[in-house]
């Protein structure tokens, strides 16, 4: 149930979402420009990036994109079946993210933002 929350999307964090077809059982990932993938198993599948993207390019997407999809999949959730919980997670994740926003803000004051420098 929780992976059908993200029927529809079309985009995490600025990431195209593709839709897999499964061929006998089998998934073979060719993540080529695109790095988020669902597919009818109830999976997902992220290619993260290798490096920093000022020094390697954009190869994947980052770790806060998978927070941003855990989002969408607990609002979608509680709009279904709301509670406290699920109320509480989503702030949780909201801070989390707000955390790395923030954290990529002071690196880009610092101009070493996408760069392997501290």
């Amino acid at each position: 149930m929780a992976l059908e929350t993200l029927r529809g999307i079309k985009e995490i964090g600025g990431f195209e979402v593709e839709r897999m077809i499964a061929e006998k059982g089998a998934w073979e990932i060719n993540f080529g420009e695109k790095y988020i993938y669902t597919a009818s198993d109830n999976s997902i599948h992220f290619k993260i990036q290798d490096g920093p993207i000022k020094e390697h390019g954009v190869n994947g997407c980052q770790a806060i994109t998978i927070l941003e999809a855990m989002r969408i999949m607990y609002l979608q959730l509680n709009k279904k079946i709301p509670c406290t919980q699920n109320d509480t997670t989503i702030h949780h994740l909201d801070l989390a993210i707000q955390a790395q926003n923030e954290r990529t803000a002071n690196r880009e004051n610092r101009g070493v933002e996408g760069t392997s420098k501290e």
